[in-house]
């Protein structure tokens, strides 16, 4: 052994060695553990002499890619005092890029004995290191050829909210070899089909490397969604059909040739190692008073912002570049195209209070490659005064929940939401406006990972997830669902036409509202968890996308698709800044007009009125300049949106400043046979049927 340098942190290959560096601040000695190519014999420790600034650092000449690899670090076992170090147990380095092996839970996992008196402050020596995965040393070497970042516009993009091992598990196209794996969502069946629907991105969730709950695997079930991270590193073994780094950009590079970004669903808010009862795996066992945020009072315990048990600590500078040195990785080596941040507010805690201007924003905001990239907050936590949509600063969109709400009540039929439905369909400039950003901040959706899908939704009013095995007292009690009439599955050709309808009108809504819509993977295909609300723990075919499609299904699927054509081809519906009700346009209309269904335009006193559920939008589409092929300019259509989620047919009345104008029907959610048909007006009203939404496009004047 050699000494080594202290950064680049983790172990890296130079082409003829590799150097160790790993950020142990408080302890006392640092072994580095060799182990042979099965992973299960440790064949040789090596004490890390060399200590620089708090960074164990060696370097290994004869060490190669594929070198498998741990570590044992001593200090005081202390808990009291916050420190938990254990040199019985292998650990796992926060930099790891690539884990051998799956965990194989026991008890000595656990730095302490489990079911003594006080468990936690006493010290278990057994040895961990056969059920551990070991770290192992890569070649990033990769031939990216051409490959380029879509570089999609913001408000332009359209999500779509995937899952690796769902996607494919059950594609009959896809190889039985490759379902559920990196490379199986680069066959050209997926790639296809997310073409085909024209989403522009695909969000993934979790592929860091994480564990199954211990709890799980004793009832028979798994982690699926993934937000349990252990390596943030490492890309998740388990969803690789080669084990090797190069599957994974693979499929970036696959995905960005077809024109489809690459966003990461990333938890940095907590780890996989829980409460002060969690097991010993990797940061606990290296520095805990560094890595964790622990309670002023009695750092025994840990502040816990999440619900899982920890807080990382970012206000500890190395773990603060650890978080940033992962999302470079991803971005510079991974080629991903941005991320969605688990949590995001307990990365913003400085103490106990959420601050926009913490150093983490700070940190991103200067940083010259991840302030150029798609950055996405799920803008709540746990704790005191998590919730905080609207407050992220510039640079940030954010996942939209009132806009879910919102829409949702509105077509389940609640009454008073006129005024904040128009808020949500403007890109909620009361939420994002004053901070100088643009609609795109709101990423809008109706359905997500949690909660319930779109078929759900429209299927059932209560969650039903008894098969979690928690007696139905986990998920969401209120979804704001409506199952029509039936619980759950039905024949009754009524009950299904009307849910048909009202998941029509749920992506009509979202697709022509401004900000940035994200459909739940699947809900093109009508996909059901049969009630389920909380699915995070059932990797099977619950959750798998299930491809194949009847009839109706594949009308849906068709729907869909060309829901997301219209809102593409217009940029009326995806605007880079917020419409004006002050702004009047060339012909003298303003840019935006609500209506009543009298033909009038909308007083104060109809936005409070209770019992209103209907109301109509004039777009002006003319006012909005798009560049064609060799730079001409060509203005878009105007539009009048019309939308009834009452139980009964409307008669709209057209505004009599918009009654000299030709309309064409080209969308209404109430034609079950062809939504899209065509249809010019022959008259002053338009028959709105009830629980529907109907586009018309302005062709021309009488």
């Amino acid at each position: 052994m050699w000494p080594g340098q202290a950064y680049p942190r983790g172990a890296t290959w130079d082409g003829e060695g590799v150097n160790f560096s790993l950020f142990s601040a408080n302890s006392e000695k640092v072994e580095l553990c060799i182990f042979d190519s099965t992973g299960r014999h440790e064949i040789q420790r090596i004490e890390v002499r060399e200590r620089i600034d708090g960074n164990w650092n060696a370097y290994l000449p004869e060490a190669r890619p594929g070198f498998l690899y741990g570590y044992r670090v001593y200090g005081p076992y202390d808990p009291e005092r916050g420190h938990r170090f254990n040199p019985n147990k292998l650990l796992i380095e926060p930099y790891a890029k690539a884990l051998h092996g799956s965990l194989v839970w026991s008890d000595a996992h656990f730095g302490y004995r489990t079911g003594s008196t006080r468990a936690d402050l006493s010290f278990d020596r057994r040895d961990s290191a056969l059920g551990t995965p070991k770290c192992r040393v890569i070649d990033s070497a990769f031939t990216w050829g051409d490959d380029r970042p879509p570089r999609i516009p913001w408000h332009d993009t359209v999500i779509y909210e995937g899952h690796v091992r769902g996607l494919s598990m059950r594609h009959p196209g896809v190889p039985a070899p490759l379902r559920g794996t990196y490379a199986g969502l680069a066959t050209a069946p997926i790639v296809d089909h997310l073409v085909r629907l024209g989403v522009t991105a695909i969000e993934l969730m979790p592929v860091h490397a994480f564990v199954d709950d211990r709890h799980l695997l004793e009832k028979g079930l798994r982690n699926y969604w993934g937000y349990n991270t252990l390596g943030f590193f490492a890309p998740e073994i388990r969803y690789s059909a080669t084990g090797r780094i190069s599957e994974f950009k693979t499929m970036v590079k696959v995905l960005h040739s077809a024109g489809i970004e690459v966003l990461l669903d990333v938890v940095y808010n907590h780890t996989a190692e829980g409460n002060q009862l969690g097991p010993t795996l990797s940061f606990r066992g290296i520095d805990n008073a560094s890595y964790y945020r622990l309670s002023a009072e009695n750092p025994r315990y840990y502040v816990d912002f999440t619900g899982t048990g920890n807080t990382l600590n970012l206000q500890q500078p190395r773990v603060l570049q650890l978080l940033m040195d992962s999302l470079r990785y991803w971005v510079l080596e991974m080629h991903v195209d941005g991320f969605r941040f688990d949590l995001a507010s307990a990365l913003a805690r400085e103490l106990h209070e959420v601050d926009r201007l913490g150093s983490f924003f700070d940190t991103m905001g200067q940083d010259p490659v991840l302030s150029q990239v798609k950055l996405i907050a799920e803008p709540w936590d746990i704790g005191s005064g998590g919730y905080q949509v609207g407050n992220f600063p510039p640079g940030w969109n954010e996942w939209n929940d009132k806009y879910r709400d919102t829409l949702r009540g509105y077509w389940k039929g609640d009454g008073g939401l006129l005024a904040d439905l128009a808020r949500r369909f403007t890109g909620s400039p009361d939420l994002y406006e004053a901070s100088g950003r643009k609609p795109h901040a709101s990423i809008n959706f109706v359905t997500a990972h949690d909660g319930f899908t779109l078929e759900d939704l429209v299927s059932y009013n209560d969650k039903h997830n008894e098969r979690n095995g928690e007696d139905n007292r986990d998920g969401h009690n209120a979804n704001r669902s409506w199952n029509w009439g039936v619980e759950g599955a039905t024949e009754d050709p009524a009950v299904l036409a009307l849910r048909m309808r009202q998941k029509r009108n749920l992506l009509a809504a979202l697709m022509l509202s401004q900000g940035v819509p994200m459909i739940l993977g699947g809900d093109e295909l009508s996909r059901t968890q049969q009630g389920n609300n909380n699915a995070y723990c059932q990797d099977n075919e619950l959750s798998w996308l299930d491809w194949a499609l009847d009839d109706r299904r594949e009308e849906f699927l068709e729907f869909v698709a060309r829901l997301i054509r219209l809102r593409r081809r217009h940029p009326v519906f995806c605007r880079r800044r917020y419409v004006r009700a002050d702004t009047v346009t060339a012909e003298g209309l303003k840019e935006i007009l609500w209506l009543t269904p009298d033909g009038g335009e909308m007083t104060e006193n109809d936005w409070n009125q209770e019992f209103a559920r209907c109301l109509g939008v004039y777009l002006a589409g003319a006012a909005i300049e798009r560049r064609g092929r060799r730079g001409k300019p060509i203005k878009d259509s105007n539009f009048l949106l019309l939308l009834n989620a009452h139980h009964e047919t409307i008669p709209f009345r057209i505004a009599e400043t918009l009654s000299a104008k030709v309309w064409l029907t080209v969308l209404d959610t109430a034609s079950a046979e062809d939504p899209f048909a065509q249809k010019p007006l022959t008259s002053e009203t338009y028959p709105l049927q009830g629980r529907s939404l109907a586009l018309l496009e302005e062709t021309g004047r009488e």
